[in-house]
């Protein structure tokens, strides 16, 4: 009501300069607690915000709801501490736990929506539904008796109808090519594994390529399946691709820093107000000690990925290339509540082994936090090496004599730009629309059948470079909206035909097929490559 609003906005000045450490936040306060009420006001000796909302309460003008008032104080007093300290009500907090935990519980289902219908595009192996004989291309009619298809969806409903507690059943109906009647499932839910590595597979014979999407609880133990399966298959260099990477559970990276560094040297160290320094150091364990080793890294890499690459860069232990990463280097603790929600307080600082913070200021508040990238952009950094000016007092050295930078993210030691070869109107305006994307999942349905005969990913992309991709992609985009356009096809026809080979082969064996055919168009991996390669000789 509007008399709600009117109150949050004479509230909210008053508790973001309010303490952290109160009796509402902790669910100290006691509704019966007696108060002390002058005649400007109120004077409580202890918890005024327990003590303000008291008073609104009971004497406010109009019937207010106290819990909305506390969900819209907390998260702006958190704001004011830092970008990173947030607080999570109960209905997120299991979502917002998934990434770290590592799992989830549902079905074990990748869906798309592929005109208005759900399309599986594939089952995770294992899982629920494939264990009930669901497959990649069924067509999900009817969830628990009500009708799905052709109703526009939003995928976050679809999530919702699917996934639910352990144990608990769903029952669908499907559509499959081929099959003349819907085809009945009752699926049991159960724990789902999220996988963070995306890939691992060797580049060439000797250079292994590792992709973290993320650092949850599981990572070390995938990372680390995935270490030992290339190095049985012969390698001897790794690169480890942590673009886009926004961090996770710091005890994931530094497990696996701790696969590269020989005995004692340090990882990272943790300080805080409240929280002496921590040491982390390697322990001599790790499986890959002295292979060539890069680490790629962009603007979006943060956090637990900032810990990996600093750890790596600051004991010379292999090369960083790519961008300036994002700049976070702060601590964050899990504390829940009574209610079920919970939040992310920051404790500390963490510091690469030579000293340095790579944490970039905040004091100018959150929207100029984040718009940081795309000032980075404008500024011409994402292009040009020599744009970025750090200043001298931000210079560490390492043992090895190399000059690193702190006060801003991990600065790589081989700079890489943004590639914009090939982008042409043309292709922003096909891939902007989603018409790559959805022209790879209709060849894919379309084609199925002649696919499923390749399960090696050379062989699929050499059958798709007879079939004529692009000119079948131009027509579709035509039919879509999008004319065909010669000059924008002579510049980026590469880019576009690679891009839907990516996707089909996704479609047909998931990233195993994607990163292989996308690697064409990764100018940094190509550089990675070639730089191990150098080095090797």
């Amino acid at each position: 009501m509007k008399s709600n609003n009117s109150l949050r906005n004479i509230l909210m000045p008053l508790v973001v300069a309010l303490s952290l450490v109160t009796g509402l936040l902790m669910g100290w306060y006691l509704p019966g607690k007696k108060t002390i009420h002058t005649i400007s006001g109120f004077s409580p000796s202890t918890d005024k915000i327990g003590s303000v909302l008291s008073i609104i309460e009971s004497k406010y003008v109009d019937t207010v709801n106290r819990q909305e008032l506390e969900e819209t104080a907390i998260p702006a007093l958190l704001r004011r501490l830092d970008p990173h300290s947030v607080y999570i009500p109960a209905r997120d907090l299991t979502r917002a736990n998934e990434p770290l935990q590592g799992n989830f519980e549902g079905i074990g289902i990748s869906f798309n929506m592929i005109t208005d219908t759900i399309l599986v595009i594939s089952t995770i192996p294992g899982g629920p539904s494939e264990k009930v004989g669901l497959l990649a291309g069924d067509k999900i009619i009817y969830v628990n008796d009500s009708l799905v298809a052709g109703k526009n969806i939003p995928d976050e409903d679809v999530v919702k109808m699917l996934k639910g507690p352990r144990g608990t059943s769903v029952r669908i109906r499907v559509l499959r090519n081929g099959v003349a009647t819907l085809l009945p499932f009752e699926i049991t839910r159960d724990k789902i594994p999220i996988h963070t590595i995306d890939v691992a597979y060797m580049i060439n014979e000797s250079t292994g390529y590792i992709k973290i999407n993320t650092f949850a609880v599981t990572t070390f133990d995938e990372f680390l399946a995935s270490l030992r399966e290339l190095k049985e298959q012969g390698m001897t260099k790794l690169i480890v691709d942590l673009r886009s990477n926004s961090g996770g559970v710091m005890e994931a990276a530094t497990s696996i820093a701790n696969q590269f560094l020989h005995e004692g040297q340090m990882i990272v160290y943790t300080e805080g107000r409240a929280y002496p320094r921590e040491e982390i150091k390697a322990n001599n364990t790790g499986e890959f000690l002295n292979g060539d080793l890069v680490i790629l890294i962009d603007e979006w890499s943060a956090s637990a990925s900032e810990i990996l690459a600093g750890a790596v860069q600051d004991n010379d232990r292999g090369t960083i290339m790519g961008r300036r990463s994002f700049g976070k280097g702060l601590v964050q603790e899990p504390i829940g509540f009574r209610d079920g929600s919970g939040m992310r307080l920051t404790i500390a600082r963490y510091y690469t082994p030579t000293g340095r913070s790579i944490q970039k200021p905040y004091n100018n508040g959150y929207e100029d936090y984040y718009q940081d990238l795309g000032d980075r952009f404008h500024s011409g950094e994402m292009l040009v090496a020599d744009s970025i000016h750090m200043p001298d007092s931000l210079k560490f050295t390492t043992p090895g004599g190399r000059t690193v930078f702190g006060g801003g993210g991990i600065m790589p030691d081989i700079f890489i730009p943004i590639d914009t070869a090939g982008v042409s109107d043309y292709f922003l305006r096909v891939r902007n629309s989603g018409l790559i994307y959805r022209y790879a999942l209709r060849y894919t349905e379309n084609n199925r059948e002649k696919l499923s005969a390749f399960r090696d990913v050379q062989q699929l992309n050499r059958f798709l470079d007879s079939e004529g991709i692009l000119e079948k992609f131009v027509s579709f985009a035509t039919d879509n909206g999008v004319p065909r356009d010669n000059p924008g096809l002579d510049a980026s026809g590469k880019i576009i035909t690679i891009q839907v080979k990516a996707y089909i082969a996704r479609n047909m064996l998931d990233n195993k097929g994607f990163y292989p055919v996308w690697e064409e168009l990764d100018t940094t991996l190509k550089l990675a490559v070639d730089y191990l390669q150098r080095e090797s000789k």
